[in-house]
């Protein structure tokens, strides 16, 4: 099958920095999008040490014996234990830390994604757009445990409290799973900065777009035009015949 890429960050029309980074391999192999937290500097370190890391990680040991599986969760490990040492040398930035949602592709297995945090995985196919990672928060728990219902969980006030990200050292697990992929698809990977602001229909209607660039700019201008409430970064996949 055949790849193409496309991404886009922007501010939004709130923050005056943007804390979100994201990667997409120049060799369509893999992307990377991450939303760094922890005050003006600490949450741009926490997401640029956790997209560098990965990616490195990855280009090193893409021919390697690892399974795709084993392969993120190390490159993961690597970035949290990369986040750990800088807030050793810059006390100051203690409290940084980011989410990240990694996807690669690496014949001859299947697709897999690893995540941290609320950084989300989408599948739009044909018209169906599906969540395929989980959020690990506070709200995400509660719906799961029926606490709390999904419509209130869009305006709790612990929505932003996450159970996990990297740059913490009691994070003791990284959720990877292998992804089902047909020609067709769409594959999005974003910030919460876009989750927050629109509901799943208009997402999906967004990324229908042909041309994947303007896919891109239409998810970011309807997201800054529901408030723009965060910085906003997403990375589309299209999957094509060859």
């Amino acid at each position: 099958m055949k790849l193409n890429f496309a991404g886009l960050s922007d501010p939004g029309l709130i923050r005056s920095n943007n804390q979100d980074a994201y990667y997409i391999d120049p060799e369509k192999r893999f992307c990377i999008v991450a939303d760094g937290m922890g005050g003006h500097a600490g949450g741009e370190q926490a997401s640029r040490i956790a997209t560098e890391e990965i990616q490195a990680y990855l280009t090193a040991n893409w021919e390697s014996s690892q399974s795709s599986q084993e392969l993120l969760v190390q490159a993961l490990w690597q970035a949290n234990e990369a986040i750990l040492q800088d807030q050793q040398n810059h006390p100051e930035r203690a409290d940084m830390g980011t989410t990240v949602v990694v996807l690669i592709f690496r014949a001859p297995e299947s697709p897999w994604c690893a995540h941290v945090g609320d950084s989300r995985l989408y599948r739009l196919r044909g018209e169906e757009l599906e969540q395929i990672t989980e959020d690990h928060t506070w709200v995400a728990r509660a719906i799961k445990l029926g606490d709390i219902t999904f419509e209130e969980a869009r305006n709790h006030p612990f929505r932003h409290v996450l159970s996990r990200c990297l740059g913490r050292e009691d994070l003791h697990q990284v959720d990877v799973q292998p992804l089902d992929v047909n020609v067709g698809d769409r594959l999005l990977l974003c910030s919460d900065g876009l989750t927050e602001e629109l509901i799943e229909p208009k997402i999906a209607d967004c990324l229908q777009d042909s041309v994947l660039e303007k896919a891109a700019e239409s998810l970011v201008e309807a997201a800054k035009a529901h408030g723009g409430h965060d910085n906003i970064t997403v990375a589309i996949v299209a999957v094509a015949e060859n």
